[in-house]
């Protein structure tokens, strides 16, 4: 068996864990954090399908829990299936997102390319979540 390598990239977002959860867990808040991803969103039941760089993909999140759990699983246009561990966290500094990149058959390159899109992502999904807690009253 190869070893798979894997980063886990995390952000502290200034809000509780269950207001970034609530942010991140609503499908038309994708295109505000997730650019990596999605462009464009729609559904198909609990199914997400949006436009993404690599083509149309599906993203199916698991079920809303207490827990901050966002893993999500995303089907590629070549059908294949790729695992997305994403979790909030309750942090003293207010919530804590972490993603599990792992490298899939991909150059150390290619991988720390993956990672600085996630970590991208994550810093937009902070930004996104403090600027609407600022301008929420």
């Amino acid at each position: 068996m190869t070893e798979m390598n894997s980063r886990h990239l995390s952000v502290v977002i200034d809000a509780p864990a269950d207001t970034v959860y609530r942010f991140a867990a609503e499908p038309d808040n994708l295109p505000r954090w997730a650019a990596g991803l999605a462009s464009g969103v729609s559904r198909r039941g609990d199914l997400l399908v949006v436009d993404s760089p690599m083509g149309e993909v599906a993203v199916r999140f698991a079920p809303t829990n207490d827990y901050g759990i966002l893993d999500h699983d995303v089907t590629l246009p070549s059908g294949e299936v790729v695992a997305n561990p994403l979790r909030i966290l309750p942090h003293p500094d207010g919530a804590e997102a972490i993603f599990t990149v792992r490298q899939r058959d991909m150059s150390d390159d290619d991988f720390a390319a993956d990672c600085a899109a996630v970590r991208r992502d994550l810093e937009s999904l902070r930004s996104a979540v403090e600027s609407t807690a600022t301008t929420t009253p």
